[in-house]
């Protein structure tokens, strides 16, 4: 569905339970920028429920890389917030009342020598995409 990911060499993915901590499954870059993915497991079922994004290209062209706490994608998928506090509180008791047994995470840093992708572009990209097919937002993206 997000053949446009394919292009990325530097990616990777990782498993998030209720019993883990976040800081220490997490294996996205700390000086990086890039899109996730969050694939919920579920009653033997997975299903794609996030699309989010780290970093942005500012008006002056550079690339925003996240430095505060951990820096980059790993910050952002562990200090960033989401139902109203940091993802590693969050996460768990979201999982804990949708019954979600694992968070399946794929992340994509979207610049190397070759190029410089904008996070912002390509997460807005890979929504309407989605939506396209779904005919709405994954069910942790906030509908407009």
């Amino acid at each position: 569905m997000f053949d446009d990911l394919n292009k990325y060499k530097q990616n990777g993915h990782f498993f998030f339970k209720q019993t883990d901590n976040l800081i220490s499954v997490c294996n996205a870059p700390n000086d990086k920028s890039g899109v996730y993915l969050l694939y919920a497991l579920k009653d033997g079922r997975v299903e794609l429920i996030y699309i989010g994004r780290s970093g942005e290209i500012k008006q002056d062209g550079i690339l925003f890389i996240r430095k505060a706490g951990l820096g980059g994608l790993k910050d952002r998928l562990v200090n960033g917030k989401q139902f109203g506090e940091p993802r590693r509180n969050s996460w768990k008791a979201v999982m804990n009342y949708e019954k979600i047994e694992a968070l399946d995470i794929y992340w994509y840093a979207t610049h190397c020598e070759k190029y410089i992708d904008c996070p912002k572009i390509l997460e807005n990209k890979l929504l309407r995409k989605y939506f396209e097919i779904y005919g709405r937002l994954p069910k942790w993206n906030n509908e407009l």
